[in-house]
């Protein structure tokens, strides 16, 4: 049987592997004795060396062997562990981000372009109707993604209670997408970004109203540049309009209202619904509240937009294409989110506006004065230190 004894003595421990050879001192050493003397001593470099009597072999799986039996098996470190990801998935991962990021600005941006350029240039002056076919493309393609693509697995709604809470959420957003589009029959998209911006002060406002919740001193601090590069981007836009201001004040307030009420209506754990799944159950809500609405208060659209695809038919592509972005903005929207965080989508968002602005200017050549960029550039300053305020009060 053999025999286990440790020495104090220093020990100089030889080992032998692949095309390495060399030669450690150590303080201690493991003896064995079972016919032949082997020395045991631990390597910081390579785990483990034998030194004996007789013959030692390593083999390619990193096992050494002593004559007498003894053998023992340590990792080699010039193979590549299995939990390390392969060098290819992760510049294939690092691309598949940048290209979601890609398509996220291409759809926020193209859809804004769009709706700006059919409500205000081409003169489709039907936002209600363009909201409906937006809604109807989210409530479509919502089905396919989630039922048949599988992009995420599809959750139900447990009660009547759950499906009212929805079909409030669903109004509001309606809301702010109708008073969004029909400010941009009015106002140029830079001038529309520049309210828009104004979101974080909205949402402050109606959760202290609705739920009492203060926020840290600091926070509240930041809301003062976004409220007053507004105010200095009104004074100086060339092409302001009081209604068209109104509208997207009011678009801007909704969507606060709506992202707060979603945490108020929807905090129960058996009530939660990730963003793909409300969109698929708050779209078709939308269009049934938009259809009355647009009947009412757009009489004859329907023929009014045949009509004009009689006298050139990219009207119905314009209306195709651009609705179809308007459920890829959601859609890009929640994967950003997925595989980066809302803290990063939240920066990039801010991002998003001035390239936006910038984009816009350059398309439709809207006159802009000094004044008022740097009312817009105060704004976005303001919504990022809101940012910072946030993320260090938590």
């Amino acid at each position: 049987m053999a025999q286990i004894a440790l020495t104090a003595s220093p020990t100089l421990v030889s080992f032998k592997g692949g095309s390495k050879q060399g030669a450690t001192l150590f303080s201690d050493s493991l003896r064995v004795s079972s016919g032949a003397a082997a020395n045991l001593a631990l390597s910081p470099s390579r785990g483990f060396g034998f030194v004996a009597s007789d013959r030692i072999r390593r083999g390619n799986e990193g096992v050494a062997k002593v004559s007498g039996g003894l053998s023992y098996t340590w990792p080699d470190t010039n193979k590549p562990s299995d939990r390390d990801p392969p060098p290819g998935m992760k510049g294939s991962s690092r691309f598949f981000t940048i290209g979601l990021v890609a398509s996220w600005y291409s759809s926020n941006i193209g859809v804004l372009l769009l709706n700006k350029y059919l409500l205000s240039n081409y003169g489709f002056k039907y936002p209600i109707f363009l909201t409906m076919c937006h809604m109807t493309a989210c409530s479509l393609l919502s089905y396919v993604a989630i039922a048949w693509m599988k992009v995420v697995p599809m959750q139900t709604i447990r009660s009547r209670v759950q499906f009212f809470k929805i079909s409030a959420l669903s109004l509001v957003f309606c809301v702010s997408v109708v008073f969004g589009n029909v400010s941009l029959r009015f106002l140029p998209v830079s001038f529309n970004q520049a309210i828009g911006a104004t979101t974080p002060f909205f949402t402050a406002v109606f959760a202290y109203l609705m739920t009492l919740k203060r926020e840290a001193w600091l926070t509240y601090v930041t809301l003062i540049p976004v409220v007053t590069g507004v105010i200095i981007a009104s004074g100086g836009e060339p092409s302001f309009h009081l209604f068209g201001f109104i509208m997207c004040i009011a678009a801007t307030a909704a969507r606060a209202l709506k992202s707060v009420l979603q945490g108020i209506l929807l905090s129960s754990e058996g009530e939660k619904l990730n963003s793909m799944n409300l969109l698929l159950y708050m779209a078709p809500i939308a269009v049934v509240f938009l259809l009355p609405a647009t009947l009412i208060m757009e009489e004859n659209v329907v023929g009014i937009t045949l009509a004009l695809a009689r006298d050139d038919v990219k009207i119905i592509w314009y209306l195709l294409f651009n609705s179809s972005l308007a459920y890829f903005v959601n859609l890009t929207n929640f994967l950003v989110t997925k595989h980066t965080s809302a803290l990063t989508l939240q920066v990039l968002g801010n991002a998003k506006g001035a390239v936006a602005v910038v984009v816009s200017i350059l398309i439709f050549r809207n006159p802009v004065s000094v004044t008022g960029m740097l009312g817009y550039s105060l704004t976005v300053l303001g919504v990022i230190l809101y940012s910072e305020a946030k993320k260090r009060s938590k």
